[in-house]
């Protein structure tokens, strides 16, 4: 299986309910680095999985309504506990759609699967992967 990954970032504040938050109930800001890796069985007649700078461009747009925004605010996170997890899924949704329309520079049914890591520390990251058909 070949990979390609792409990388950024985004600033976030939200807020969590529930007692095992603890003091993350509390509005508070976090800083996430965003891999986001896609998948395919072999390389194309150009030698890859896909187009980089496309790859990069479909990250930054799916960030983009994420980006220095208070999560609690966006009406379709409303009583949503926006946990680094529940992000992962959230970012893959928005990148699925380029990825099987074939806005990657290759066909879309020739990817497998994209993975979305978010890491909010040295120490700590969550992901979601998950395949496109």
């Amino acid at each position: 299986m070949f990979a390609v990954e792409v990388r950024d970032h985004i600033m976030i504040a939200h807020s969590f309910r529930g007692e095992i938050f603890g003091p993350a109930q509390a509005l508070h800001g976090a800083t996430f680095v965003v891999d986001a890796a896609f998948f395919a069985d072999a390389l194309d007649a150009n030698g890859i999985v896909i187009d980089i700078g496309r790859a990069h461009e479909a990250l930054k747009a799916a960030l983009a309504p994420l980006n220095y925004r208070n999560l609690d605010e966006l009406p379709n996170f409303r009583n949503t506990n926006t946990t680094t997890e529940f992000l992962t899924k959230h970012i893959y949704d928005g990148l699925a759609g380029p990825a099987r329309a074939g806005q990657l520079g290759r066909h879309g049914r020739d990817l497998k699967a994209i993975r979305v890591t978010l890491s909010e520390s040295h120490v700590a990251r969550a992901w979601y992967e998950a395949p496109l058909w």
